[in-house]
């Protein structure tokens, strides 16, 4: 919570109890829904080892704990679900002094206000979680933008998005305010329509598809998304064609001073910008082979 090891037992926390719970034969959809994180993220941690705290002692204690975790969720069924989470903290701090905390986690919903203030404040932070070196070369000529709604959202007005739009200048992302709702009509207007076909989507961005002269590059296109596995639609002009079932991404083919473009859906706003991250890498790496 607080020190050198402020953030690292908590990620080894959760990476000792993804690979306790994927050892128990848990799929790695399940496992990332109690962790509160993407399947990526779960993924990537079967392959790297657990993050070292430096005590001995407390990698010993965190582990175990993850182990004891482990065996309480794997005797509750993988359709468990969190209800309530009550930390109770000490925190020795040097002159004699402690803080103590008794809080809990309740889930329970904030009023209208309050839930249009959380949700802007996701979306900042997964703003941070994109890779800007990278994004430069995805950056549609009409601009970056990300938006994002509440699971309960029917209108574009209940859709959040940064004003303008989102640049890279001297390595680093730049926008001209915070997110703020309603701000970006063309975004908000393409996830209410995907959420009538897939209404787990709550969150969208923009990228520049590959294109030549002649149109969208769909064999570099057909190549990444088959490598991800990802359901494709198509929005000729922004305007999606019906399609039923999960929709990962949707292309928009262009036309007459209409740039090709591909839209990347998420469940929440740090599942879309890890989502596009994966995008991007898959797409230079077939763009440089095509």
């Amino acid at each position: 919570m607080l020190g050198q090891t402020a953030a690292t037992w908590l990620e080894r926390l959760h990476h000792q109890l993804g690979l306790g719970l994927r050892s128990r034969g848990w799929s790695q959809a399940n496992i990332a829904d109690i962790l509160g994180t993407t399947q990526s993220t779960v993924s990537r941690q079967y392959h790297r080892d657990a993050p070292i705290m430096g005590p001995s002692a407390d990698e010993v204690m965190v582990d175990g704990w993850a182990n004891e975790l482990a065996n309480a969720l794997d005797q509750n069924g993988e359709d468990v679900r969190v209800l309530r989470q009550r930390f109770i903290v000490e925190v020795q701090l040097s002159g004699n002094h402690t803080l103590r905390y008794d809080k809990s986690l309740t889930g329970t919903d904030l009023t209208g206000d309050q839930a249009d203030l959380a949700l802007l404040r996701r979306l900042e932070w997964a703003r941070g979680r994109l890779d800007p070196a990278r994004l430069l070369n995805w950056i549609p000529a009409v601009g970056f933008n990300l938006a994002a709604c509440a699971e309960e959202a029917t209108t574009t007005d209940e859709v959040a998005a940064y004003p303008g739009k989102i640049t890279v200048v001297d390595g680093a992302l730049k926008h001209h305010s915070t997110p703020a709702m309603g701000a970006s009509k063309s975004l908000a207007s393409l996830l209410m329509d995907v959420r009538t076909h897939d209404a787990e989507r709550t969150a969208v961005l923009n990228l520049r598809a590959p294109s030549n002269e002649q149109g969208p590059r769909m064999d570099i296109i057909d190549r990444a998304l088959g490598a991800l596995e990802w359901n494709v639609s198509e929005a000729p002009r922004g305007v999606l064609e019906g399609r039923e079932g999960p929709i990962d991404v949707v292309l928009d083919r262009g036309g007459y001073g209409w740039e090709p473009g591909l839209y990347v859906f998420g469940h929440h706003p740090l599942d879309v910008v890890d989502r596009a991250n994966r995008l991007m890498a898959v797409l230079h790496v077939t763009e440089a082979t095509a």
